[in-house]
């Protein structure tokens, strides 16, 4: 499933756009415009199975880093520096993965109920 089918893609170019320059991630704000936070869980949790390339159920540092694209093949990569802050505010049981629910709650971070969308 193409990110397009879940979102907008001119609120998916908006959301890019607003952070095209290195250091100036906001994933609040970038979640906010792209219209992630008035998903359905079910939805959010369609578009975290985007994200989580390897499809091993969490979304590790190395994927993180390339999340913007993603949304996008024009979104640009995440500095280290805004990985490692993403990861911090969204990793609540520090095991460096973000994880998506029920049974692998237990394993990571909840996608949904952890990842500070709201």
């Amino acid at each position: 499933m193409a990110m397009q089918e879940l979102l907008k893609a001119e609120d998916i170019k908006k959301a890019l756009d607003a952070f095209q320059v290195a250091e100036s991630f906001d994933h609040k704000k970038f979640f906010e415009l792209v219209g992630l936070k008035a998903m359905t869980a079910e939805n959010v949790k369609k578009v975290f199975k985007v994200l989580d390339v390897d499809e091993s159920g969490f979304i590790e540092e190395e994927e993180l880093k390339f999340v913007l694209k993603g949304f996008s093949k024009d979104g640009r990569d995440l500095s280290d520096k805004e990985t490692k802050a993403f990861l911090s505010a969204a990793d609540k049981d520090g095991d460096g993965k973000i994880g998506i629910d029920g049974e692998r709650e237990r394993q990571g971070s909840s996608f949904h109920s952890q990842w500070p969308l709201y």
